[in-house]
C-alpha cells in the first residue's frame, strides 16, 4: 500500500497533506456543503453502481460486494484519476460511510495501489 493514495472520510477536515481530493461516492454527502468538502473532483464514475450500492446496504457482505466493485473497475479509470491528480504527490479519497473499515474507498484504494505499481 501507497502512501500516494489515502483514503480519509469527507466530513473529516481538509488539509494540506490531502493533496488532490476526490470524493469517490455517487451521492453527494448529506449534511456537507461543496464548501466545506473542498474536493477538487467529485469521481462519480469511480464509485460502486447504484445497483452494487443498494445490494451492499442490503446484505452487508463485504467480500462479495468488494469482488464485483473491482469487476465494475478499469485501468482506465485509474489512469483518469492519475491524470486529473497531475502533478499532486498525494491522491486522497473521500468516502461518505460511517464504517472506516469496510467501504468502497478502501477497495479503489487497493485497486489504484495495483494499477500504479503496473505503470511503474
Amino acid at each position: 500500500m501507497s502512501d500516494f493514495i489515502r483514503i480519509k472520510r469527507v466530513y473529516e477536515k481538509a488539509d494540506e497533506q490531502d493533496g488532490f481530493r476526490v470524493l469517490v461516492d455517487r451521492l453527494w454527502p448529506r449534511g456537507l456543503s461543496k464548501e466545506d468538502a473542498q474536493i477538487d473532483w467529485w469521481a462519480k464514475d469511480l464509485a460502486p453502481s447504484d445497483k452494487l450500492r443498494k445490494r451492499f446496504h442490503k446484505d452487508r457482505d463485504f467480500e462479495v460486494f468488494a469482488k464485483d466493485y473491482r469487476q465494475e473497475l478499469t485501468v482506465e479509470n485509474a489512469v483518469r484519476l492519475f491524470k486529473k491528480a497531475g502533478n499532486h504527490r498525494v491522491i486522497t479519497l473521500l468516502y461518505a460511510s460511517k464504517d472506516q473499515q469496510q467501504n468502497n474507498a478502501r477497495v479503489l484504494r487497493d485497486f489504484l495501489d495495483e494499477c500504479q505499481s503496473d505503470r511503474e
